[in-house]
């Protein structure tokens, strides 16, 4: 079933809409009386014994998050943990219990019939897991299908189509249908049908998960490279860490339905919250994640023997290093200026994986 999660097509760039997202004090409940337990779930209720004793499942438990316009919010967490029922909040897929989710500064929770049918179809697109594509339709009639609901003239449905067809990859795949495609070309359809909708907002649940590893990562670039140009605010939902920290400009990591750490991937990685973070970052390849400035010493080095900029990897510092046989490099942002420097035994250092090993009583590092 396709969503009319769309938007209408504007001649200016959906980046310019206030597309900022501001979800205050969420909660829902699943059940036949979840406000009958909300005041038992705020004193501290939990999950299990909601579900065991009464009957009703807590998927989303005081949820405040802000999304900047413009950039990739990323929210992960295992099975279970509430990220698909918190991005259906944000297009009212699912009504909440309790809380806000403010879009543009207009609370979706509060809008009548007319007013979120407007909204869906003219502020948010969705991209999904499982494709959606519509079997019986054509790639180019899979594509125009947000702009057809909205009666637009077929010359001008056609035209966004092919333009955005062009930008995914799959020009001369027009007149196909779904299952002559791989995943990876189906995929590349959801998005150019979300793209053609100019919706300032994207919402993209699971959308590279049904994928092989290689055409994933593909996506993912594919994304990134949009991203550059149009500057759309996205919710991308994942279970995986390293598409988490290659997508996001911010992470939210969920379990049971509460935000357990939120920040940049740096933040993540550097300073994980508690255990259950520990576990979701002890296999990343940090040298590939961890940017120069995030450990940098400040000043110039007398004894510096290259340069790196302050967004230089880790694993290209210590490449550095190697190569320039110097006991140290200095760091410079954009404009040239440095402000600071790494050496050798900083930067090693910091690419060895630590395992932070939480307890009641004090904390361990072990390298």
């Amino acid at each position: 079933m396709v969503s009319d999660t769309v938007s209408t097509t504007s001649n200016g760039p959906a980046a310019n809409q206030n597309s900022s997202i501001e979800i205050n004090g969420l909660y829902k409940i699943f059940g036949k009386r979840p406000k009958h337990f909300m005041a038992a779930v705020k004193e501290g209720m939990t999950k299990q014994e909601l579900q065991e004793k009464h009957g009703h499942v807590l998927g989303l438990k005081d949820i405040n998050l802000s999304m900047q316009a413009g950039s990739i919010q990323v929210v992960m967490g295992l099975s279970g943990s509430g990220k698909s029922t918190l991005i259906r909040h944000i297009n009212r897929l699912i009504d909440p219990t309790v809380g806000e989710v403010n879009v543009g500064g207009q609370d979706v929770c509060k809008m009548g019939t007319k007013a979120l049918r407007d909204f869906r179809r003219h502020e948010t697109a969705m991209v999904f897991q499982k494709f959606a594509l519509l079997p019986h339709r054509t790639v180019i009639n899979n594509v125009v299908y947000g702009l057809e609901v909205q009666g637009l003239p077929r010359d001008k449905q056609e035209s966004e189509a092919r333009r955005w067809i062009e930008r995914v990859g799959l020009a001369g795949f027009e007149d196909n249908y779904p299952n002559q495609l791989s995943g990876g070309m189906q995929q590349r359809v959801g998005l150019a049908r979300a793209l053609t909708n100019d919706a300032p907002l994207l919402l993209m649940d699971e959308a590279f998960s049904a994928l092989d590893p290689l055409i994933r990562m593909d996506m993912q670039s594919v994304l990134l490279d949009l991203q550059k140009e149009l500057h759309k605010t996205i919710v991308f939902i994942t279970h995986d860490v390293d598409e988490a920290l290659r997508l996001g400009d911010r992470i939210a990591i969920l379990r049971d339905g509460e935000i357990i750490q939120e920040g940049t991937g740096q933040n993540i990685v550097l300073e994980p919250a508690d255990e259950y973070i520990q576990n979701f970052v002890k296999d990343v390849n940090r040298g590939r994640v961890i940017l120069a400035e995030s450990i940098m010493k400040q000043g110039a080095h007398p004894g510096a023997g290259a340069q790196v900029l302050v967004h230089d990897h880790l694993e290209d510092v210590a490449r550095m290093l190697s190569d320039a046989s110097a006991q140290a490099v200095n760091v410079a942002n954009d404009n040239g200026q440095v402000v600071g420097h790494l050496d050798l035994e900083t930067t090693v250092a910091a690419i060895v994986k630590q395992e932070k090993r939480h307890t009641s009583s004090d904390t361990q590092f072990t390298i």
